[in-house]
């Protein structure tokens, strides 16, 4: 690596810390293949933590050698503006859905962009900050019969909102920007640790992931706080009809139980995050992976398996990664430890959640977690050691130049890599 990408990359490091961020200008280079790094995780020192239930059901034999797996980069799409994620809406039509910052949602299919968006709803984003603006979109199973979709985007006043839009049922590749309810809005005391990534998880809930709402070091003790919905992973049901725009499961952990002798905000399912930039479910074990962004020394992905009870803690801001934040000691009893961290003096600085690889071009990839870091453009895979998925190996398949927003997941269960300068790549393993 040149002097100059060295001294850029540590530039980007000192800047992109608290999150996703937009650096524009950074040069783009064609993937660079690397030779698989393997690390175990935990680590040998890290600090004794609770541990979420082992599955009910034993992890499915894995296929997956990964010390042996190669990864390429097809571009399928260029020319966007700062897109920040992907997916599909399950009704088999083969779409897949583009989020752009701005305030657009564009269509990709048979092989090209649409030249008309989806949604364009830029008149009512703000994307003033480098972690604002149309941040998450997520389609409900019955998106088939119903047409409808929720996004979460910033909203003028700052906060964030969670919206419900329909499309077209004549002109199904359109959506009506004057369809929307709003479903919450939630108030961000800063620009940065907002969140953004929604999702319908196994349950037909749907999930929000809130950061902490900003600045740094917890400033707004939003952590540890139970009377917010900042740094919290959400459940909601948004099935729910009457006077309420969604309901409160009733089987969320803290409906009912107190937190520490205090009322836990009852939409809570777990609490301690401090910017869950992006989560996915396992579309084959319902298992939950929580990509959470470090403050400015570790970056951390946790991982809870199915049947998802809640009612977790993961400790910020307690701990980052495996260690105290402040001092030498720090209570470890009752939060969940992570399964991988990543050092920032290593060059990483803001982790991008991924997917487990559930598709059946590349049978040898199957079960593989794939993630990356938005600033080093590094991608790794992880997969279980035991059947209890309690260790971990991580591998790293490659080192990009490509500032990672996200993943995403088609109907098949292919996987694709967004890269904020404006491409789309889809993932391949050939020859593993």
């Amino acid at each position: 690596m040149s002097l100059f990408v060295s001294l850029q990359r540590a530039a980007v490091v000192a800047l992109c810390s608290f999150g996703i961020l937009s650096c524009a200008g950074m040069e783009q280079r064609i993937p660079i293949q690397s030779t698989p790094t393997r690390s175990t995780v935990p680590a040998p020192d890290a600090p004794a933590a609770t541990l979420p239930p082992a599955a009910s059901i034993p992890a499915k034999p894995t296929r997956l050698a990964p010390q042996s797996i190669n990864l390429s980069l097809e571009r399928i799409a260029a020319g966007l503006q700062k897109p920040l994620f992907l997916t599909h809406a399950g009704d088999n039509s083969g779409r897949l859905f583009i989020v752009e910052q701005p305030g657009r949602i564009l269509i990709w299919r048979e092989g090209e962009l649409l030249p008309e968006p989806f949604l364009d709803i830029r008149d009512r984003v703000n994307d003033s900050a480098n972690e604002r603006g149309l941040l998450g979109l997520a389609f409900p199973p019955d998106y088939a019969k119903s047409l409808e979709f929720y996004v979460n985007y910033s909203a003028f006043a700052g906060q964030t909102r969670i919206s419900r839009f329909s499309a077209s049922p004549i002109r199904q590749d359109e959506a009506w920007p004057d369809s929307e309810e709003v479903i919450l809005d939630i108030d961000q005391p800063a620009s940065n640790h907002n969140g953004g990534m929604i999702a319908f998880g196994p349950d037909g809930m749907l999930w929000i992931g809130m950061g902490d709402g900003g600045a740094a070091y917890d400033r707004y003790r939003t952590g540890q706080n139970p009377q917010t919905l900042l740094a919290k992973m959400l459940r909601i049901d948004v099935r729910a009809t009457g006077p309420d725009s969604y309901a409160v499961p009733t089987d969320n952990p803290w409906v009912t139980e107190l937190w520490q002798g205090q009322r836990m905000v009852p939409e809570a399912w777990a609490l301690g995050l401090r910017n869950p930039w992006r989560f996915s479910f396992d579309r084959d074990t319902g298992d939950l992976w929580i990509a959470d962004v470090g403050q400015d020394r570790y970056e951390e992905i946790s991982f809870v398996p199915a049947p998802l009870t809640g009612g977790l803690n993961l400790g910020w801001p307690i701990r980052e990664g495996y260690h105290c934040l402040s001092g030498s000691d720090c209570p470890s009893e009752g939060l969940l430890a992570p399964v991988a961290e990543f050092a920032q003096e290593t060059g990483v600085c803001s982790i991008t959640g991924g997917y487990v690889y559930r598709g059946d071009r590349y049978p040898a990839a199957a079960g593989g977690y794939m993630a990356g870091d938005y600033c080093s453009g590094e991608i790794w895979v992880l997969t279980p050691q035991d059947e209890h998925k309690l260790q971990w190996d991580v591998v790293r398949l490659a080192d990009t130049e490509y500032n990672i927003s996200s993943f995403g997941e088609d109907e098949e269960g292919e996987l694709y890599l967004v890269a904020q300068e404006g491409q789309i790549y889809r993932l391949h393993f050939p020859d593993s």
